[in-house]
Formats: C-alpha cells, structure tokens, sequence
C-alpha cells in the first residue's frame, strides 16, 4: 500500500482543560479554539482516560468511555457516549499525557470514539507507541491545529519527522500489524545500526545481544547507543486477562482463525486482575452488564489459552483469587538474569530486579509479538541511580522510590522513557523483593525499565527460589554489568542514611511528603497491604514485625478500619503460613486475600465507595479513581501496618524506647 500523502482531519477539536465548565461546554456544541492563555489538564493517566472499569470490555464498545475517569478540578465532566456523540476528530492536552497504565483500551477507546489525531505538549511512551500501533496520529505541535479547524490536509511527513525507520513505516503504513505484514513479505526493511564498538550500559549490553538481525543471521550486533531502532528478540511474553481478549481479537482479525502463536513455551497467560471484583462493583454497575463483561474477559482468555497451547495461571477452584500476580510469578519461577520480558502491563520492569531488561509494551505490539518473538525498540538513554550508605531502621525500597519520586530531575519529567540503572551499598544491601518495589516502580516515574546489576544476593535467590546449581547462575550472571566509562544520561546521587518514612499525598505517586511532617492527624478508613508492589515475601514479613510487636502488646486493629493483606502469589502465600503469618495477621484484624491486582486496579476488596473514604495503601500509584473515588495515601508496608492499628497515618518505629535525635 502507498502512504497517502496528507491526512484530512474532518471534525471538532475537544480540548481538555483544567475548567469542567469548559470541558462541558465543549460537549454540548460550544466549539472552542485552542490559544496558550487556556489551562490544559496535565498529567492525564489512562485510568482516567478509560476507568478500569471501562476495560471490561475489549471491543468497539470502549468507543462510549473515553475520558469518562477525567477529573477536572473536583469534576468529573465528560460521561458515557459524550465524546463519541460530540463528532470529535482531536483531542488537546498537556504534559505527560498517558501517564500510568500501559492499557491499549485508552487509545482503542479514543479511535473507537472518532477521535484520531491526540496533541499534547508531551507523551508517556507506551501511551504513544500504543496510539500509533493503532494508527492514530500523534504531535506536540500545536500548530496542526489550525488546519483542522480550517479543513485544510496535513501533509503526513509532519507526524514522521524525526522518527525513526521504523515508526517512520508504522506510521506510514497505519499501524503495526500492516507494517509487519510488510517486513515479513519484505516489503520494508530495518536498518541494521551502524553503531561502533563502545561502553555499554548494562541495557544497552542486553539490547545489543538481542538485536534483530537478517532472517538467515543470529541475534546480536556489537554495539547499540540511545536512538538506534530495531527490534529485539524478546526470551518471555506475558498478558493478563485485562489485555489477552483484545489481543486475541487483533490478532484474528490480522491473521485469521487458523494462525498459531510463534513458541508457545515463552508465552504466559494470567488470570489475575479481576477475581476478587464482585466486591469492588456497586448493585447499577453490575446492572449495566459489567461484571458479565469481565467474566468475558475470563473465558475468551481461556479459550486461546487452549487454543495455543499457552500455560495459564488461572483463578482459584473457587473464584475467588489467582495462582499469582503476573509480575510476581515471572520474577518467582520465569525471568533470568540478562534476558528480555515483555508484558502488557507498565509494572512490567519488576522482574529486573535479577538484571533482567523487562519492559511494558501495549495490546498491538504484544499481538504482533506473539507472532514475530521480537518488538520494536528504540535504545532509550540509561539514567544512574546511585544510593548511598544504607537505609536506616524502618526505612524500607518503598520509601526510597516515594523520595526518587520527588526528586526534581524525576519531578520535572526527564527520566521518562529513560532506563534507571540502581546501584550503590543502599542498594546492593536490600533483598530481591526489595529491589523489585524499586523496578516496579519506574512506571511511575514514566520510565522505560529500570534493573539492578546482578550481584552475590542474585546468586542467593536464584539458588534459593529457583534450586538452580551455583554455577549455573554464576554462568547467566557473566558480563551482565555496564562497562568502565559507559555513558549515562545523568546520575542521580541520593543518600540512604537520610531516607524517612514517606507518604504519597491523594492523587499522584510524586506527591511525597515525610510522614512526620503531615502536621494534623489524618484518621483513616481503610489499610490495604498487598498488590504487586507489596505482597512479596519480604514485604509479608514487614507486616508481621509490626502486628507481631503489637500482639505481644495485646493491641488489634481498632474496628473502624478495614485492613486487608493481599499475598502476591500462591508462593507467598505457603512463606506467611510457614512462618505463622496468616495466624498472626487474624489475630490483630486483619483480612488475608488471595493473589490478584484488587483494590489496586478498583477490582477488589479495599477499595472505596465514596470521595470521604481514607484509605492508607502499599499499592505503586494513587492516580484518581485508580482505587475508587475515595483518598488513597501511598506508603511502605511498615507505614501501613503502623497506621492501620493506629487508625491514622503514623510511621511505625522499630525502637520505640527510643527517640529518634531528628
């Protein structure tokens, strides 16, 4: 097919703004031309773009909830089919648009809707990978705006300048499975990077023994820098069932009833988003045919799994929770170190805890991937986490990641789609689960992945957890550390010895404040412990060395709060009862889940019904409406244990004969 030359937009512009008034006057009719005196909404997330709730469905029906989860000042303005009544053809924001999630939905929903042109002053890379896998055009030039109201084409080379070969194609051709369909017949062809010799990061490394070369040619190039674009062959692929469906439904409708995925034996399939959501539906949600839709999530997940030949991680006999999180699985019993993973879910970087390059991609990518093995990349600068000292009793990763967090290098959005590479004595002291809440967490910073060089405490968890022979580790572990005088973007030097108990303020990850500086007491509702993030074995035992001091002390969980703890895995689940967790954790109060994303995703017990709900959470993110309506508090599991006994928000001292001298 021959790229069209010029686009013609042909409809509204819908300009997302700060003001609801606005925004809701746009949907009436009032048609309104962006100028820069107008307050755009920054920060916009794909929970707000499409609620998790929305997500339930994997279709075209996702075209009635675009921007449904919008908050605009204390508003909500934009509700069901509004947008896609309203004849829009752009959509118009600020910084950082798509931030969060990695769900397709979102894009899928706004191309559903008719929109099909997104402007923004900046993109969260997989937000924008996804909208032009989906062939949807994007820009941070405003100036295209002018055309669109006027009618007039735009020539396409404006959305393919300065990209690369290969977004160049996908663009060009409309998408990615139209752009593979051409690579494998030949018709497009990727560059082989011309890079020389050079220090490599440690991902640079793990990208260039990946690289794609020639059908007839092995794997790797000598060297990749930040810029070159290829593909990658990718060692595991895994979705969730939140995703698999509307994969499964593109990938049919590209290839056909009779394609077969390409080595089954790399690919995993969860069951754990969604088990736990009849307690998290209201009686009018389930009436608007929600909870049916979820369970079609369930069964067209199945069914490919059977289909392909897939292994699954399935729910519970009784429905009621998951073998495992995805993310806490793969690092469990998959992810190697040097490898690369790729899973359909931003917390995806968790695995490179072991020195892994794991990454979140979108629905397209991983339909595509299913077939070719590999996705497109493009080297992303690594950016150096270096931390001093360590961390002092009672400061936990989680504490560490809420202060990256408010670094102004992080704040200010420079790291975004950047690889953190941690290291220094802060780091290399922390356990595997510990290092993973530091990986998992780079999706809030909105960066590509993040990793920790593998060390002796590697070797010990994979000889531990895995029961592999010494020398098989030491073996994966040779090579894997970034070279002398590799080039870093920045180096971001913090020091462990002054990290404190922090706490995330409702609405954003970045909104971290020191516990001990909150000033007047916040009284809360809810404690929920769990979730990727935090129902690790580690984190388990964080909370049972603060119930365990307070049994002894006769103390419980006051009744006005609910506390839940959420384990991450069957694994975890065996390491709580081995240890006298479970037992210990009924006898303060508190309730036990199975595995699965819960409250996390607003899909489990521990989320809110109501704007007044307090909820103190271990959980990675606290965009609105991401754990329902109510006000979400992010903290370590320390800080949660201690605050759900309290019943407000306090730090837990692990001295408390002490005081502590700051």
């Amino acid at each position: 097919m021959t790229p069209p030359i010029a686009i013609t937009f042909t409809g509204r512009t819908l300009l997302l703004l700060d003001d609801p008034a606005l925004v809701t006057a746009q949907l009436g009719g009032l048609s309104l031309a962006w100028s820069p005196e107008l307050a755009l909404r920054d920060d916009i997330s794909t929970d707000e773009i499409t609620p998790a709730w929305a997500c339930y469905y994997h279709d075209e029906t996702l075209g009635q909830f675009p921007y449904v989860g919008l908050r605009c000042g204390d508003a909500f303005p934009v509700t069901r089919h509004a947008v896609s009544r309203g004849g829009f053809v752009a959509s118009v924001s600020g910084r950082r648009r798509g931030k969060g999630s990695s769900r397709e939905a979102s894009p899928f929903a706004e191309r559903a809707a008719g929109i099909r042109l997104i402007v923004a002053q900046s993109f969260e890379r997989i937000y924008r990978e996804n909208c032009q896998n989906l062939g949807l055009f994007t820009t941070t030039d405003f100036t295209v705006l002018d055309a669109v109201l006027r009618g007039a084409p735009v020539p396409l080379e404006f959305f393919t300048r300065g990209e690369g070969p290969i977004t160049r194609g996908i663009i060009e051709e409309g998408g990615l499975f139209p752009y593979n369909r051409a690579r494998l017949k030949g018709l497009r062809h990727v560059p082989r990077p011309r890079t020389v010799a050079r220090p490599m990061t440690l991902a640079e490394k793990l990208v260039a023994r990946h690289w794609l070369n020639g059908p007839d040619e092995p794997d790797g190039v000598p060297a990749v820098k930040p810029g070159d674009e290829g593909f990658v062959r990718c060692d595991l692929r895994f979705s969730h069932e939140y995703v698999t469906p509307m994969a499964a439904q593109l990938w049919t409708t590209a290839l056909g009833d009779d394609a077969r995925v390409t080595d089954p034996g790399s690919i995993l399939l969860f069951r754990d988003h969604l088990t736990f959501l009849d307690d998290a539906l209201t009686e009018e949600r389930k009436a608007d045919g929600l909870l049916d839709a979820a369970l079609a999530l369930k069964t067209a997940q199945e069914a490919f799994a059977l289909k392909h030949g897939v292994r699954l991680y399935g729910e519970l006999a009784e429905g009621r929770g998951s073998e495992a999180i995805c993310h806490s699985k793969v690092l469990e019993a998959h992810a190697l170190p040097g490898q690369i993973i790729v899973g359909t879910d931003s917390h995806t970087p968790h695995a490179g805890a072991i020195g892994c390059l794991a990454f979140g991609i979108g629905t397209t990518a991983m339909a595509n991937a299913w077939l070719t093995r590999d996705v497109r990349l493009v080297v992303p600068p690594t950016v150096r986490v270096h931390v001093h000292n360590t961390l002092p009793p009672g400061a936990t990763a989680k504490d560490l990641m809420l202060e990256l967090l408010r670094v102004p290098y992080v704040r200010e959005g420079h790291a975004i789609g950047k690889v953190l590479e941690y290291c220094g004595p802060a780091v290399t002291a922390l356990p595997i689960d510990e290092r993973a809440t530091l990986t998992n967490m780079v999706a809030e910073v909105g960066g590509f992945s993040a990793l920790v060089p593998p060390d002796e405490e590697t070797v010990r968890f994979l000889m531990r957890e895995r029961g592999l022979a010494e020398s098989v580790v030491r073996g994966l572990l040779e090579g894997l550390e970034s070279d002398a005088g590799a080039e870093y973007e920045a180096i971001i030097e913090l020091d462990g010895a002054t990290i404190r108990p922090l706490v995330a303020l409702p609405g954003d990850p970045g909104n971290g404040v020191a516990v001990r500086d909150l000033g007047a007491l916040i009284t809360i509702d809810i404690a929920y412990a769990g979730s990727c993030t935090a129902g690790k074995k580690s984190d388990l035992d964080m909370y049972a060395e603060v119930f365990a001091a307070a049994a002894a002390r006769g103390e419980r969980i006051p009744p006005q709060v609910r506390c839940y703890i959420q384990v991450g895995s069957q694994a975890v689940r065996r390491h709580a009862e081995e240890h006298g967790y479970l037992a210990l954790f009924a006898a303060v109060g508190a309730t036990v889940l199975e595995p699965g994303c819960g409250a996390c995703i607003n899909a489990g017990p521990g989320v809110s019904f109501d704007r007044e709900t307090v909820t103190i959470s271990a959980i990675n993110r606290n965009f609105p409406g991401r754990s329902g309506p109510g006000q979400v508090y992010l903290a370590s599991p320390y800080t949660v244990a201690a605050s759900a006994l309290a019943g407000w928000i306090t730090a837990w001292d692990p001295n408390p004969a002490c005081t502590d001298a700051d």
